[in-house]
């Protein structure tokens, strides 16, 4: 272990794994009905849909370079806020919780937020925020945030059920790794006390733990993930989506203001933002495009390494902006559960899809 720490290849594995989480420009959505369409759209507007403003807008959105921010950054590298006469200026924040503030307070328009109880909580005590769109789940059979083992484990862990008495680390508590944690066990037909809960505050120490065996097994994330593997730490066991597969791990979120009074604006920032999630579809679902798109992720994460790109699991992101928003309300009942939420949340009023429908309407759905 104290060999591991004074490489410095751990601590940077972990940066790594905060900012991961989770195309061609050509068309990829439905034609819309002429009769459909809106009455400010044309195919002569510089986005092939919507007019651009007549006056340009600036929308701050508040992000930690994050990987399911790369509807983000694709629709600003790639023009699609500015076909629409909006300026994009991305504020730095250290993690989605501290956002909230200044989004209620509407110092910024969009945020990413986690599913956490912190989260709930401060909607439940007051912070209007809107959830409005996917930003971040797990691809069925690619999870970027699932189940690892040691591989001194291989041979011992065949089925879910052989976790009983073994060691699994969690980054957190109420959150969604411990989510996905509780869902596992369900499915594995354990309860918390068949195993040995291991609370461990960082990814990246997890694999120094797996690989001097002081743990057996870890919900974990990637690029750590990845890494794990290749150094031969630890191997994928199973996929998330076996045991939870519409959990929602990460969300768009709107201030109410830019949301109800801005409306022009917002939803050409969404159609932009739906082009940028689709390219990013296009390359890492279609293979189409994919060293553009890894050229513009190295450029807006931590993630540097473009050969990395190619070997981890990365965050789903649905090119409708489509939440699975039974899940969203089945983690806050899980949190609740726990005793970790006060208060309540009225979802009809917290969840709010009309922008993201309508710039779906404008664009055309995604062809899959």
């Amino acid at each position: 272990m104290g060999k591991w720490m004074k490489s410095g290849w751990l601590m940077s594995l972990f940066a790594l794994a905060l900012l991961i989480g989770a195309c061609s420009p050509k068309e990829t959505a439905k034609p819309v009905p002429e009769d459909k369409m809106p009455e400010e759209t044309a195919k002569d507007n510089p986005s092939g849909d919507l007019a651009p403003l007549e006056k340009r807008a600036k929308v701050i959105v508040a992000e930690d370079g994050a990987a399911s921010g790369a509807g983000f950054y694709i629709a600003k590298e790639r023009g699609y806020f500015e076909d629409y006469n909006i300026e994009v200026e991305f504020a730095q924040f250290a993690n989605s919780d501290d956002m909230l503030p200044a989004l209620a307070a509407g110092e910024v328009d969009i945020a990413g937020g986690v599913s956490t109880a912190s989260f709930f909580n401060a909607i439940a005590q007051g912070i209007d925020v809107k959830i409005i769109a996917d930003k971040g789940h797990n691809v069925p059979g690619k999870s970027y945030f699932t189940l690892v083992i040691g591989n001194h484990m291989v041979d011992v862990i065949k089925e879910y059920k052989d976790l009983k008495g073994k060691k699994i680390a969690v980054s957190s508590l109420n959150s969604i790794d411990w989510y996905i944690y509780k869902e596992m066990l369900i499915h594995a037909g354990l309860t918390e006390d068949d195993v040995e809960f291991v609370l461990m505050g960082d990814f990246g120490s997890m694999l120094g733990a797996i690989s001097s065996g002081t743990i057996d097994a870890a919900i974990n994330i990637e690029p750590i993930i990845a890494q794990g593997v290749e150094k031969e730490f630890h191997v994928r066991f199973g996929d998330a989506t076996d045991y939870a597969p519409e959990s929602q791990i990460a969300l768009v979120l709107g201030s109410p203001d830019f949301m109800s009074k801005e409306e022009d604006v917002s939803l050409r920032f969404m159609a932009a933002y739906l082009k940028g999630v689709r390219d990013y579809n296009d390359a890492f679902i279609k293979d189409e495009g994919k060293g553009e798109i890894i050229d513009i992720m190295t450029k807006h994460t931590a993630l540097k390494d473009p050969a990395l790109w190619e070997k981890v699991n990365v965050t789903g992101l649905d090119p409708d902006g489509k939440m699975f928003i039974d899940d969203i309300k089945k983690q806050y009942d899980a949190y609740k559960e726990n005793g970790a939420i006060r208060g309540e949340i009225d979802f009809d009023k917290a969840i709010d899809t009309s922008i993201t429908e309508k710039a779906v309407e404008t664009i055309g759905e995604y062809i899959r």
